[in-house]
């Protein structure tokens, strides 16, 4: 792969995003690669200064690595001698020239971009398993999970960001269309909008979800309202629209999506019988699911659709349980169907999915069973809670919870909120403190928590708190352990620290003292 320097000031004044240019006659005018980071910089490189955590230092690293070029809003001293592309917007201009340099990979992929509060991962997954079905396992996947590039072991790898750096993102997208696949199901998160990663990016199919208060804090949205702004820039940007008729906001969201998407490409889903009361969304909902059967083991629903074009009804079932995930597999059921699988191949491909960290049951001796589960936000709690409750009847139920540092501050009211709604007991923890001390979040929590009706202890050695929130457990007690799910790090200060992650660690507790 190579980007001229000359491609490269076009495409910045193009879209109007080119302050100034310095160009050197004697200087190699062609990038043999790219780079936001100096340590990872070849010869004949193009580096983008990004970021307010930005050293001089860097570029004079960058250059001595073999950087020719920068981009960045101001020039520096330390670039002198190298060509200079100032521009009004540095993280635009990084997501133009990735997928310059890395040839538009996204024109060789059919791109369905999922976003929402709640249930992206879920329904990117779903979908997955749906398109496999179609394509032979040509579905590239990029979720908060896992990224999957290709078919060989090398080509699954965990995620850093639900959705990556632009630069990544399309240097992931050529590694996927050079490994032979021909559909990607990407999660799309607001930052992915607030901080211009998917710049430039049109969607074949956008779907969105749900939205819920999150995010909110002084690293992420200022407010709700912009956080809503940077979810609908998915539907803006997609060519064909699915849209959770459920979901708050609807009108908001539904005049979004028809900026840009002619109507007739844009359909709804909802439970069966839901009354939707929208002032300019007056047809028929397109697709209704209703709930047959569910428990531990599965969950069945059969589906309906008003309209022609869609070939989707009839019975489907999961093996991800929670009837929560129903509205998730509709989602998916409807994009799968878009894109060209059939009815038969669609309730074949989403009926084995497991997602890791997704609602993982260990049973215990004592009748007891330990519940797994990425839950993070009020949202995903809610629900995960609400469904427990009613399956086990109104049990006791303990849950190990933290909060991440640095990001989603107002979770730990939400989290607080949806414990003294449904928990008994609870174990506040460490998860992912970044650069704030642990004890200050599991406070804040527990500042929220009714002390008179929840038991409370604030244990921050999670491997600690698993452990005695296992061997304190009673008969039929149901314990969850939320906001990890399959995670194997701890970010702290800045490190990825390992961590056996809560699936292990519970089962090892278990083994140790005789309950399996």
């Amino acid at each position: 792969m190579t980007l001229s320097l000359q491609t490269s000031i076009l495409i910045l004044k193009e879209h109007h995003l080119l302050k100034s240019s310095a160009v050197q006659d004697l200087v190699p005018m062609e990038f043999k690669s790219v780079s936001y980071d100096s340590r990872n910089v070849d010869v004949d490189s193009l580096f983008f200064i990004k970021g307010e955590k930005f050293r001089p230092t860097y570029l004079t690293t960058a250059r001595e690595n073999g950087a020719i070029a920068y981009v960045a809003e101001q020039p520096h001293i330390e670039g002198n001698g190298m060509h200079a592309l100032i521009v009004r917007d540095v993280q635009k201009a990084m997501a133009l020239l990735s997928a310059a340099f890395f040839n538009y990979p996204q024109d060789d992929l059919f791109v369905v971009g999922i976003t929402g509060t709640k249930g992206k991962t879920t329904s990117s997954y779903f979908l997955k398993g749906i398109l496999d079905q179609q394509n032979n396992n040509k579905t590239a996947l990029f979720s908060t999970v896992d990224r999957i590039v290709g078919s060989k072991p090398e080509d699954t790898f965990k995620s850093d960001l639900t959705t990556p750096e632009s630069l990544d993102l399309f240097r992931d997208m050529r590694r996927s269309v050079d490994n032979g696949m021909s559909h990607l199901v990407m999660e799309v998160s607001s930052q992915a909008y607030k901080k211009s990663r998917v710049f430039g990016l049109t969607y074949d199919l956008g779907i969105f979800l749900n939205i819920t208060p999150d995010h909110i804090g002084a690293n992420e949205h200022p407010n709700f309202d912009d956080y809503l702004h940077c979810k609908l820039q998915l539907l803006v940007n997609s060519r064909k629209v699915i849209i959770n008729a459920e979901t708050e906001h609807f009108d908001e969201i539904y005049l979004a999506a028809k900026t840009t998407t002619n109507p007739d490409s844009i359909f709804t889903y909802g439970r069966q019988n839901f009354d939707l009361n929208s002032c300019f969304y007056q047809k028929p909902i397109s697709v209704q699911f209703e709930n047959i059967e569910f428990d531990m083991a599965k969950s069945q629903f059969k589906m309906t659709t008003t309209q022609p074009e869609l070939n989707i009804s009839g019975d489907y079932q999961l093996s991800l349980i929670g009837d929560f995930n129903e509205s998730n597999a509709t989602a998916a059921i409807i994009a799968g169907n878009l894109v060209g699988v059939n009815q038969s191949k669609i309730a074949k491909g989403i009926s084995t999915v497991q997602i890791p960290g997704r609602m993982q049951v260990l049973k215990l001796k004592n009748g007891a069973n330990v519940i797994i589960d990425y839950a993070h936000n009020l949202a995903s709690m809610r629900a995960l809670l609400s469904f427990l409750k009613t399956e086990f009847n109104n049990p006791k139920m303990t849950v190990v919870v933290g909060s991440p540092g640095d990001k989603g501050v107002s979770r730990r009211k939400d989290f607080a909120t949806a414990l003294n709604e449904f928990a008994s007991q609870v174990y506040l923890t460490t998860d992912d403190p970044g650069f704030e001390n642990p004890k200050d979040i599991a406070t804040e929590i527990d500042e929220q928590l009714n002390h008179d009706q929840l038991t409370i202890e604030i244990e921050l050695d999670r491997k600690l708190a698993i452990k005695k929130a296992i061997n304190a457990s009673q008969t039929n007690e149901v314990i969850i352990l939320a906001g990890k799910g399959n995670d194997a790090y701890q970010k702290v200060k800045g490190i990825d620290t390992p961590y056996e992650t809560d699936q292990v660690i519970a089962k090892s507790v278990i083994e140790a003292q005789g309950f399996k």
